[in-house]
């Protein structure tokens, strides 16, 4: 097993130096330039005499750059984090609190940015000013281990401080190394990347890429608000294999692009993040039916992804997708309110994670690293941490994880407990819907459906469907059409805008 996922880059610099690594909008760089470069700003880092195994911040444009300054880092011996030039700088300003990084990679259109919110010169390094023609300075990678940091990736804390999750090189090369052999990702794939740099889907892409020799493209962000558009792109450059959160591959069914556009080049077609319908899932397999679908699951401090499906059989539209059974290495388990395991089927429990996945922890938060990163409570013989995801779940028929919803989001109404995401897969069954969030307002007792349609339907129309599926005490008592729900940056339905729309209406 590697110490570093430089290892991957330097075994594909050997293999395929003269191979294109990554495409984006502004050009493409070949795998042996990616690390001559990288190693120009690892000098260039190693210059400002900022130590080693330090948080270094990427203030830079989604783009080839992005990826060789992340290597860039790691040559340093030092961890990165991703953010997004496009953020509110309030956003920013409270990463760069949390994180004190000792460095910001940058841009010269981006500099300026920084400057004007008095981020200090001094911390401040723009690869633009870098004579990447220079002679090669060759980096040792023998003293990076694998318990070393890799990157820390910021989640928005419920108190709206973020929170640093920290992952290491032993836990990518762990689930990288799953990925290439689950999936037989090789050089031949050409991989089309959605997820922002700053979202750990990401991390697929770019690690799988470097692994195996596969190219990446870096499909124009704006692209996914156009799926005629996006689906083109996808044609005309051969991708194969795409990893993307459902909410696209949803946009894409409702608009019914398959149908006009010719997309038998995608053979590998892998979604998280969400849920997915199988409604709009079995519109992909209508037209795509050779393609391999798998549904992937993990939350940020998991490394990605820890249980996986690879849809291996019909479902009927209404029908929930599993989750599936744990990736290699992984030990998922489900344990009740009492910390006891759950084995029996249909029982509803908690979703808890072991194994080398783990992330160590939130950077410089041992507080809130404590509440969810615990002992696990079927080992009393040696510390073991695991982690509590928050999620709810249960066993099928076929021991198979089926996913429920957030604990957050199990609500005491009427005096029942109900699961909001049991609302949504109902809502998702009425044919006239494309997509729907069911949030709370607590203070009035109104739960709330917030949807798109994709064909002209009353609200009384959807009541009355949902009075055939779902127990009168779950049904929403406010309805809310929208053209489009507001999405996060990450693809995801933004649930924490559309509960500041809609409670206290």
């Amino acid at each position: 097993m590697y110490n570093s996922v430089l290892c991957y880059l330097e075994k594909t610099v050997e293999k395929y130096p003269d191979k294109t690594a990554v495409v984006d909008k502004g050009g493409n760089i070949t795998f042996k330039k990616l690390k001559h470069c990288a190693q120009i700003i690892a000098s260039a880092i190693s210059e400002k005499n900022v130590g080693v195994r330090k948080p270094v911040l990427v203030y830079l444009p989604k783009s080839r750059w992005s990826i060789v300054s992340f290597m860039g880092i790691l040559y340093s011996r030092n961890f990165y984090t991703p953010t997004d030039v496009g953020f509110p700088f309030e956003k920013v300003k409270s990463i760069l609190d949390c994180l004190h990084p000792v460095l910001i990679i940058t841009d010269g259109a981006n500099k300026g940015k920084l400057i004007k919110n008095d981020v200090s010169q001094d911390i401040i390094l723009n690869i633009d000013e870098l004579d990447f023609d220079s002679l090669q300075v060759v980096s040792n990678i023998d003293h990076i281990i694998d318990t070393d940091l890799v990157y820390t990736l910021f989640t928005s804390g419920s108190t709206g401080i973020p929170k640093g999750v920290a992952i290491t090189n032993r836990s990518i090369i762990d689930y990288v190394d799953w990925v290439k052999d689950t999936y037989q990702v090789s050089d031949k794939d050409k991989i089309g990347n959605q997820a922002p740099f700053y979202f750990d889907n990401s991390t697929l892409d770019i690690y799988t890429a470097l692994c195996t020799g596969a190219t990446l493209y870096i499909i124009p962000e704006t692209l996914f608000a156009f799926p005629a558009e996006l689906m083109q792109y996808v044609r005309d450059h051969l991708i194969n294999m795409v990893f993307w959160v459902p909410s696209v591959l949803i946009n894409i069914a409702n608009s019914d692009i398959l149908s006009r556009i010719d997309c038998c080049c995608l053979n590998k077609i892998l979604f998280a993040g969400e849920v997915m319908p199988n409604r709009h899932l079995n519109y992909w397999r209508r037209f795509i039916p050779e393609a391999l679908y798998s549904n992937l699951y993990g939350p940020t401090e998991i490394t990605v992804d820890c249980t996986y499906y690879i849809v291996d059989r019909q479902f009927e539209d209404d029908e929930p997708l599993p989750i599936g059974i744990p990736c290699r290495n992984s030990d998922v388990f489900i344990l009740s309110e009492e910390n006891t395991l759950i084995e029996k089927e249909g029982q509803i429990g908690e979703l808890c994670v072991r194994g080398s996945s783990l992330a160590v922890g939130y950077l410089g938060n041992e507080e809130k690293t404590k509440e969810v990163f615990v002992q696990n409570p079927l080992n009393s013989l040696y510390k073991e941490l695991i982690y509590k995801t928050g999620d709810l779940v249960y066993y099928n028929d076929r021991n198979e994880i089926m996913f429920v919803g957030r604990k957050d989001f199990q609500i005491k109404h009427m005096g029942y407990r109900i699961e909001l995401g049991e609302i949504e897969n109902a809502v998702m069954k009425v044919p006239e819907i494309g997509n729907a969030c069911v949030i709370y307002d607590s203070q009035n007792k109104d739960i709330i459906l917030c949807y798109e349609a994709v064909e002209d339907i009353m609200d009384k129309d959807i009541r009355r469907f949902l009075t055939k599926v779902i127990p009168k005490y779950m049904i929403p008592t406010k309805y809310r059409r929208y053209d489009s729900l507001p999405l996060t940056d990450n693809g995801k339905i933004n649930r924490k805008l559309l509960e500041s729309e809609c409670i206290g209406d």
